[in-house]
């Protein structure tokens, strides 16, 4: 068989796992997707390389070992506490990874099925693993790329007759953001403090925010960088990518609406930005791909590619109080939606002759649907606090309090399958004071 028809088999949505709880036709981890990410585990604190396959974790060091598993590399790039230097082999790497497990995971092969003391060594029950942050991140861009939300926004704090600025329909709008404060799902995220100008006072006042907000984002891992001054195409700009993640870019709404003028958000965006441990290959999401919105004006010429570029990929919020049995699903909406695809997104990036690096994270930009139960925020969900939601337990939300667990969920529905992301969790904790 070809290269080609190897990666297509493992998308083959009649293939079926001797892991078990793969099948199940709701769980997010089958054999058609196998994400990457970084775990240890009560037995073995080492950070290493792992696959999810149902409620298992597929040790790729422990095949590795084995002889199970071929990867074209001297060094031991499986063992390493983050992907970096696995994505740095290349998509063929990627590729011939994701082959190998595919088969050896399918329910016909018994190299790995049959051999119990193999078996102990390479799988670990995900109840017993500990999630870290799947990449070193060098450099973290988010985007501004829903029309939807976009429109919302600029009708809420400018004139509706012109929501969106005249730039907005010609280019991917994004800004540079912090890096360093991305974390990885679980990790509670402190209240920011900061400077609030409010309505009735002459002057700033500093204190913890008010208006605390998600922002419901996907992301995407550059898997092939570029060199200074070598701006990447448009229609290359896919083969760069490693795969997606779920992302919350937090925002501290009252902060930025007094920051953000001149040179846009600071402080309101550097706190806290989480994100899902899973990375999702973009060849576990080829079978999902479909068009993306028509673009008016058509894009000059460096923005333009052909085919399908946008993903299926449905994504919610749910919201649980503290103390709260049940969390209230607040949204719903659709990647599809989004007005620039991922490739305009990085040419646009590096158009200029920024390089980029293997591990670069990108945000798609909060992702509003057309109905008012999809938009990817609280600041447009309640219109900026005029129209509080009601909470499943009773209680109200207009901006998210102290104690509230944020999730965030995505999927892509087959035919008896799901291909999924995880979730992406954050509580809230308290300002310092």
């Amino acid at each position: 068989m070809s290269a080609v028809s190897d990666l297509q088999a493992t998308l083959d949505p009649l293939r079926k796992s001797w892991v078990e709880s793969a099948n199940q036709p709701s769980h997010d981890f089958p054999i058609q997707n196998l994400p990457f990410g970084v775990f240890s585990d009560t037995s073995n604190p080492a950070r290493r390389v792992g696959v999810a396959i149902g409620d298992e974790i597929v040790d790729l060091a422990a095949l590795q070992a084995a002889g199970l598993l071929k990867v074209p590399s001297t060094a031991d790039v499986l063992a390493r506490d983050t992907l970096n230097d696995f994505i740095a082999l290349g998509r063929d790497a990627w590729r011939s990874v994701r082959i190998q497990l595919s088969r050896l995971l399918a329910r016909e092969t018994v190299t790995l099925r049959d051999d119990a003391a193999l078996r102990a060594k390479a799988l670990v029950r995900a109840a017993d693993a500990r999630l870290h942050l799947p990449v070193q991140i060098p450099g973290y861009t988010d985007f501004y790329s829903s029309k939807e939300h976009a429109t919302n926004v600029g009708c809420m704090f400018r004139d509706p007759k012109n929501a969106l600025l005249p730039n907005w329909s010609e280019m991917p709008i994004g800004y540079n953001g912090r890096a360093s404060s991305v974390v990885v799902s679980g990790t509670p995220v402190r209240r920011p403090n900061g400077q609030l100008k409010l309505p009735d006072q002459e002057r700033p006042v500093f204190g913890a925010c008010r208006k605390l907000d998600i922002e419901l984002e996907t992301g995407f891992v550059i898997g092939g960088g570029n060199a200074l001054g070598e701006p990447i195409a448009c229609a290359d700009a896919e083969a760069h990518i490693f795969g997606m993640v779920l992302l919350n870019d937090w925002s501290a709404r009252d902060i930025q609406q007094w920051e953000y003028v001149p040179l846009g958000p600071f402080n309101a965006k550097t706190f806290a930005t989480t994100i899902s441990p899973w990375v999702v290959t973009l060849d576990a999401l080829e079978p999902f791909r479909v068009a993306q919105p028509v673009q008016e004006p058509e894009p000059l010429a460096y923005l333009r590619h052909d085919g399908d570029h946008a993903f299926d990929i449905v994504l919610e919020v749910k919201l649980r109080p503290q103390g709260a049995k049940q969390a209230t699903t607040i949204t719903r909406t659709n990647f599809r939606y989004m007005y620039w695809t991922m490739a305009q997104q990085l040419a646009h990036h590096t158009v200029s002759g920024c390089n980029t690096r293997v591990g670069d994270l990108m945000g798609s930009g909060t992702i509003s649907g057309p109905t008012e139960d999809s938009y990817g925020s609280l600041l447009e969900l309640t219109w900026n606090g005029k129209k509080p939601l009601e909470l499943k337990e009773g209680g109200t939300r207009s901006f998210i309090e102290d104690g509230d667990e944020l999730t965030l969920a995505g999927w892509c529905q087959g035919e008896g399958y799901r291909v999924g992301f995880g979730t992406c969790v954050g509580e809230i904790v308290a300002a310092w004071e």
